[in-house]
């Protein structure tokens, strides 16, 4: 029962703290993003002033768009790779911890079947000093008490799983969001882009 209250520990603490780093408001703050993509279109902000805001809001679509900034004026294909890499690290970091609840939603059923096997054997050795074979309430018993160690095995691992499955689901539609702004500042930013403008004005 005690590696089993450790994971169960464990999947709490490290639960609250992807709760709140993987917070859409941390991650891709709305308002910041629509005012950088606005201001990078309408042409009103510069690369200097660009890349200010960027590393004063530090949050991981403000380094995206740093990484897309430092490319500005170069051609369409050379900043979609820099924002694709610095996207991918900011990814790489949201994605941490993921292998502490695949590991405590595999380890805990196992503790638990292992506590179980160790909960039969004493209780079968249990009976058999104690002469009561013929006594089925005594194995009834032990039988009871030994099946709470699977019991609280799924009563971790399935929350376990529930919690990997919510957070993978939650990286997944910020990094959706993140492209399609990161996108809508690369087609201002482009070379093609600047070009045309030129061209009209």
């Amino acid at each position: 029962m005690i590696p089993l209250l450790g994971c169960s520990f464990l999947l709490a603490v490290f639960g609250i703290e992807r709760a709140v780093s993987l917070r859409t408001a941390r991650v891709v703050p709305k308002i910041f993003v629509s005012r950088f993509v606005e201001q990078v279109q309408s042409g009103s902000l510069a690369r200097g002033a660009a890349l200010d805001a960027c590393e004063e809001n530090a949050s991981p679509a403000a380094r995206v768009f740093a990484a897309a900034a430092r490319r500005w004026g170069r051609p369409a294909v050379e900043i979609e790779q820099a924002a694709i890499d610095a996207c991918e690290r900011e990814l790489n970091h949201l994605r941490r911890y993921r292998r502490v609840f695949n590991g405590v939603a595999t380890i805990a059923p196992l503790l638990g079947l292992l506590g179980t096997v160790f909960g039969l054997m004493h209780s079968f050795n249990d009976v058999a000093s104690a002469g009561a074979m013929g006594r089925p309430d005594l194995l009834a018993r032990g039988f009871g008490e030994a099946l709470i160690t699977t019991a609280m095995g799924l009563l971790v691992a399935i929350p376990a799983m529930v919690l990997q499955s919510f957070f993978t689901g939650r990286i997944d539609r910020l990094a959706i969001r993140l492209d399609e702004a990161c996108q809508q500042v690369i087609d201002a930013i482009s070379e093609e882009s600047l070009a045309g403008a030129r061209a009209l004005g």
